[in-house]
């Protein structure tokens, strides 16, 4: 039986929530079941194997207002057995020192709980000082977008990003 991949992401600005459209678009191999983390439990997490989660970064490392409220519940959801690919916006010029920090903050608590992470991204081609989303000097632990100062990137690295997860998954699906 295919399997189908739940997708949880929140957006204030909409951006997240655009691209979390384009994914799906791209995406191939079996159905995307997409929720707005807001309207979510922990609960809802439990039905997938495969995760997909998006989240932009506000300020000094803040996660977005929808992630920030569910954070706590966040916290206990297992994540055993599951596999996890993370994508999100920054900016990584007004906020060098916490450039998709989002990102790293919730893939530290998907390992502490169990998670398997996919989807590890470059970090060449930005220019940012600090970032909790990076996983070492070379990968970010999920997509960094940069819509704010490299939106003509977005696109092409959404859609490499989505080609390398389909290959790292085709065996779990």
């Amino acid at each position: 039986m295919e399997k189908t991949i739940g997708v949880f992401y929140g957006s204030d600005s909409g951006v997240t929530e655009e691209i979390t459209e384009k994914l799906e678009n791209l995406w191939t191999l079996t159905p995307l079941h997409i929720e707005k983390i807001a309207d979510c439990s922990a609960a809802d997490f439990e039905p997938y194997d495969i995760i997909f989660i998006g989240l932009s970064t506000w300020y000094y490392g803040e996660l977005q207002s929808d992630w920030e409220a569910f954070f706590d519940e966040f916290k206990t959801i297992d994540f055993t057995g599951k596999t996890v690919a993370l994508y999100g916006p920054g900016d990584q010029y007004g906020y060098d020192f916490y450039y998709v920090d989002g990102i790293g903050i919730l893939a530290k608590v998907i390992l502490e709980n169990g998670g398997e992470i996919v989807g590890h991204w470059p970090t060449e081609g930005y220019d940012h000082e600090e970032s909790k989303a990076e996983m070492n000097d070379d990968y970010f632990y999920g997509l960094a977008l940069d819509d704010d100062n490299q939106p003509e990137l977005t696109d092409d690295r959404l859609q490499k990003w989505v080609a390398q997860l389909e290959e790292e998954l085709k065996d779990k699906i």
